[in-house]
């Protein structure tokens, strides 16, 4: 069975092909400024380098269809018909209480997620054009729709509700939905594999820390918090989002520096975060060498960013009645052994013990605990991908018979 997994931004596609007789990768790539001058599909097949292809990208369905032309290109395509892609699955990034698991798309579903574009104006309208592009090029393939708030649909009442009238949940949804679900859920399933136990048994919070981070609570086999609340804006300090910070604070700098709700809300979601803080960069690497050379306020953001994430894994610990494994990833997580040495270090009465030699590791799949430790930590790469086609697969396989 041959998978194709598709993730859009507003300007951009990315892609992979999995053959799921063994999970492997055939393609990959990336569509990038679409409907921007200069767009470019950058096509990779697997074990060869990329293959960039220009063209005027002026829709996601040009796109997907540039996408389909590439994967069967008698140079260098990877299948020999486009009738070989057997199912097609979706990132899509918000399906608020109605999806609490991945779904067939269906006219039905479609119209919900319309009914959700109000909860991610930014995100859900480009996956919505992913999903109708691919049904007017393929209309007879399945499609399935893998949700990033879906994971997170376990959290109970008294997580996810916010202390504010109650009508403003049951009449305008307003409550924690959590984001990165698709990643948390890859990552924690993992963990219980390299720990030799089943999900149900453990205790895992779950770091995925990027430019966007957030941090959940796993017990036995099910979120029970998350830090990304109403929006990924809520939680940890970010690359340019603020993170937890007192809800009387905007209506306050608004009056103070007369902005809009929109530019009150460009202000928080990509001025603030690191790069607020430091004045400099939201990139971790710059932050790090700037540190290493003595800037105070490229430290301070990276003493912040630390300082909040094990504040969590703290409250974390205490929510679930303690913990068994701590995981590490996304770019940051996976790639600074520093930040994961900085975040666990006090943490020891927990029962975490870092290894530096296990810990000096970059993207690769390593347990950095010492030997013996109470609580183990884990590096894992993050593969929301085939964590999508894995749902994909499960969903359309029975349909093909």
């Amino acid at each position: 069975m041959k998978v194709l997994v598709v993730n859009c931004g507003s300007s951009s596609l990315k892609y992979q092909l999995f053959d799921m007789t063994d999970e492997s990768v055939l393609a990959k790539g990336l569509v990038e400024r679409i409907g921007i001058e200069g767009s470019v599909l950058n096509h990779q097949p697997a074990g060869k380098g990329k293959i960039p292809i220009t063209a005027d990208i002026k829709n996601h369905t040009i796109a997907i269809k540039m996408v389909l032309d590439a994967l069967v290109d008698p140079e260098h395509g990877v299948v020999a018909d486009i009738n070989e892609i057997d199912a097609i699955g979706h990132r899509v990034v918000h399906g608020a209480e109605k999806f609490s698991d991945s779904v067939l798309i269906t006219p039905a579903v479609m119209a919900a997620l319309e009914e959700f574009v109000e909860l991610a104006p930014l995100h859900n309208p480009p996956n919505i054009s992913g999903i109708n592009a691919c049904s007017e090029i393929l209309p007879q393939v399945p499609q399935v729709g893998v949700f990033d708030t879906a994971f997170h649909q376990t959290m109970p009442q008294q997580a996810f509700l916010y202390g504010i009238p109650y009508e403003a949940y049951k009449q305008y949804g307003v409550r924690r939905y959590g984001f990165h679900g698709t990643s948390h859920k890859f990552v924690s399933q993992r963990a219980a594999e390299m720990i030799g136990d089943h999900m149900t048994n453990l205790r895992i919070i779950t770091c995925h820390l990027g430019n966007g981070a957030s941090i959940s609570a796993v017990k036995n086999g099910k979120s029970l918090d998350t830090s990304m609340g109403f929006t990924p804006l809520q939680g940890l300090v970010m690359g340019t989002r603020c993170g937890d910070i007192d809800p009387a604070i905007p209506a306050y700098l608004m009056k103070k520096m007369n902005l809009s709700p929109d530019e009150i809300d460009n202000y928080l979601n990509k001025k603030s975060g690191v790069l607020g803080l430091s004045g400099l960069s939201s990139d971790f690497r710059d932050l790090e060498q700037a540190a290493d050379q003595g800037n105070e306020r490229a430290k301070l953001a990276i003493d912040v960013f630390t300082y909040t994430v094990r504040k969590y894994i703290g409250s974390y610990a205490a929510v679930m009645g303690g913990v068994d494994a701590i995981v590490f990833t996304a770019g940051l997580g996976e790639n600074s052994a520093r930040i994961r040495d900085h975040i666990c270090n006090g943490l020891e009465f927990l029962g975490t013990r870092i290894d530096p030699v296990r810990n000096d590791v970059r993207g690769k799949e390593q347990e950095i605990s010492v030997a013996g430790s109470k609580v183990r930590i884990f590096v894992i790469p993050t593969n929301e991908e085939l964590m999508i086609a894995r749902d994909t697969k499960k969903i359309c396989a029975p349909l093909m018979k």
